[in-house]
């Protein structure tokens, strides 16, 4: 007969082997799908180095057979991709960076400041974000159209210098830094802009960070606010040009593939160096009502 010591155990080394078996299936699993998002990825890049023959050839090759950067040449030849890239950057970074300053600041206010209306304020920031953003497009591009923005670099950029999204989040963020720390800066006679560029902002870089990407990608993806306030060549972004290429050389696949690829870069970039922010940033931003 088996004492209760020895059936413990044997429960236990039970339970630490299903515990190992879900941890590997969950894995396997994760791993999997991760794979099969990519592939699609990967085919677009690997389809960018290929010729028009080996793209359109059957049964299809999924590694290129004789690489080649010729694609890239030509898609900057038919069309002032250049162009494209800076109007892009200038309608993605610059709002970026706005969005980023002023949602810290604000979710730094709503965290650790005390005054009158400060929840029914937040909570009325909130709100915004179930207003669909099809239902702003209209009030929006009225607005903008009388006062002369439409085909301009401001009416691009201006409806993407705030985000309800970042204050929420910076100020979640923002309440997991103790406000001891605070007291102690200002007892050392630190300014409150002084207490948030040197104290706040580098202990909030996972949560500026995972806002940056966000931002970013946001910003640098936008179809429909471009679509509406373009009217020329000279400002049309990446998110116009791509599908305009596409129907005009939707014969030459291997040149979509190769511009796509350009297309996207920049934002796999950022995510890559900043993976490590955004995790923490996601994580911790949650953690306190």
């Amino acid at each position: 007969m088996l004492n209760n010591q020895q059936i413990d155990h044997s429960t236990g080394r039970r339970h630490v082997a299903r515990a190992k078996i879900l941890t590997v299936l969950t894995y396997v699993a994760l791993v999997s799908i991760g794979v099969i998002m990519l592939i699609p990825f990967l085919w677009m890049v690997l389809g960018s180095f290929k010729t028009v023959r080996e793209v359109m050839q059957f049964p299809p090759t999924f590694i290129p057979k004789d690489p080649t950067l010729a694609n890239y040449k030509e898609v900057f030849s038919r069309l002032p991709f250049a162009h494209y890239y800076l109007n892009t950057i200038i309608t993605s970074v610059i709002p970026t960076v706005i969005t980023v300053l002023t949602a810290s600041m604000a979710g730094f206010g709503f965290a650790k400041y005390r005054f009158a209306g400060r929840n029914f304020i937040f909570w009325l920031i909130l709100a915004t974000m179930m207003i669909p953003y099809p239902v702003t497009i209209v009030p929006l591009y009225v607005m903008a159209y009388r006062a002369g923005l439409v085909n301009t670099y401001t009416g691009l950029i201006i409806v993407s210098l705030s985000s309800a999204f970042g204050i929420f989040m910076m100020r979640q963020f923002c309440l997991t830094i103790p406000d001891d720390l605070l007291d102690a800066a200002r007892i050392d006679g630190s300014s409150e802009f002084g207490i948030f560029f040197k104290i706040i902002t580098p202990l909030t870089k996972p949560a500026l960070a995972t806002l940056t990407i966000f931002t970013f990608t946001g910003n640098w993806n936008a179809y429909m606010w471009p679509l509406l306030m373009v009217n020329t060549d000279r400002l049309r972004t990446l998110s116009l040009a791509i599908p305009l290429f596409n129907g005009q050389y939707a014969s030459f696949p291997n040149l979509v593939y190769a511009a796509s690829t350009m297309a996207v870069l920049p934002v796999i970039l950022l995510f890559v160096f900043n993976q490590r922010y955004f995790t923490e940033g996601i994580a911790m931003s949650g953690l306190k009502e």
